[in-house]
């Protein structure tokens, strides 16, 4: 098994999504995660939805979803007593998290100096909505706030439908996951110099990241994006969303080679003869004729047809899918990207998320359940 994070033990006192998913995948990677929770309640994702017999149990599915392999203690951290046995924890720990808002840990006494005496080579990160600095730090944020922030929700859509956001927490998730490599990147760091390390990563910062190309196009030329709607980023003719006989289908057909695989999949080799459209530049320049004549065309057969005919071919399509769709493909099964997992109080194992990768052919899976609130106390906390 893949656990080159054996023997790491991670304080993690986050919660919500982005936190709690950064230190998840530390703990599928093999530290020892520690969540610290209020004792009134904890992670405020428990009360969410829940699957049929958790439902008293404060086991919500946003909950269940990156808190697997993982410890629960309940401290007060309002109470010197408690933060005291925090700090002992510290002492023995290599990797410390809080996604507070900037200036919390400070007040409580667990800021990177305050962790720094006590474990010297620690590695600290904050995980916050907008950084530890700037004028607008100090700001709370969640997911949809930081989409209205970045700019992504008036490039989502069409000009006539913007600004969506985008359906799903994808910012947390990206944030989680820069998160962890960040984690991991320091522990390198650690063992190199044997210094501490300081990270802060912010939602916001991760989430112009994932639009870099139009960040530094813009940044570059001052060239201002607009919405898109299902049109590809490439602009060809042959790329973007066509309606078929069924459903939405997605094609990218946008070099030479793949038009070429596009015509021979549609049966119209004689468009490469086409002065209007023999090359790119061409395409481009009379792409509502060509635009026209494929969308007459894709029409006439299913979206199933198509992605087949298509991917035969060597050009990408995909008919668009639900998330049941997409879930009940043999592909999905086969990467194994969530593991059945016995939860106590429920009858059936329940699907909880797998690490991003494959490692040596292998899927990494939780073992442990997610705990249930302060499980761990006993364990833990070395009561005086």
């Amino acid at each position: 098994m893949f656990q080159p994070l054996i023997g790491k033990t991670v304080i993690d006192l986050t919660q919500v999504l982005a936190g709690p998913y950064a230190t998840y995948q530390l703990a599928l990677l093999g530290a020892d995660v520690i969540k610290i929770e209020d004792p009134n309640g904890g992670d405020w994702t428990r009360e969410g939805k829940a699957p049929d017999g958790l439902e008293n149990q404060n086991m919500g599915t946003a909950y269940l979803t990156q808190n697997a392999n993982k410890k629960s203690i309940t401290l007060n951290l309002k109470s010197r007593r408690d933060i005291e046995k925090l700090e002992k924890l510290v002492e023995d720990a290599d990797v410390f998290v809080e996604n507070f808002r900037p200036g919390t840990a400070d007040r409580l006494g667990l800021s990177y100096d305050d962790i720094k005496k006590i474990r010297p080579n620690i590695v600290y990160c904050s995980i916050s909505g907008y950084g530890q600095d700037g004028p607008i730090s100090n700001r709370p944020a969640y997911d949809h706030i930081v989409q209205g922030m970045c700019g992504i929700m008036r490039l989502t859509g069409t000009n006539e439908t913007e600004p969506n956001k985008v359906g799903a927490p994808y910012v947390d998730y990206a944030t989680g996951l820069n998160g962890a490599f960040a984690i991991v990147s320091a522990l390198h760091e650690v063992n190199r110099k044997g210094k501490s390390v300081k990270l802060d990563v912010a939602m916001l910062d991760t989430s112009l990241l994932l639009m870099s190309s139009l960040v530094t196009d813009h940044l570059n030329t001052g060239w201002i994006p607009t919405p898109s709607g299902n049109e590809a980023w490439s602009k060809s003719p042959s790329s973007g969303a066509f309606e078929t006989q069924s459903d939405l289908l997605m094609i990218a057909a946008n070099n030479e080679r793949q038009f070429e695989r596009f015509c021979t999949a549609i049966n119209r080799e004689d468009l490469l003869k086409d002065k209007r459209f023999q090359h790119s530049k061409d395409r481009k320049n009379n792409k509502d004729e060509l635009r026209h004549i494929v969308e007459q065309i894709i029409k006439t057969k299913t979206a199933e047809y198509w992605e087949e005919k298509f991917n035969e071919e060597g050009v990408p399509a995909t008919k668009v899918r639900k998330l049941d769709e997409v879930l009940s493909e043999r592909q999905v099964e086969k990467r194994g990207i969530t593991h059945k997992l016995r939860i106590p109080g429920t009858r059936n194992s329940l699907h909880l998320p797998t690490l991003g990768f494959k490692v040596d052919d292998e899927i990494i899976a939780p073992k442990e359940p997610p705990p249930r609130l302060g499980q761990d106390n006993d364990y833990v906390i070395e009561e005086e």
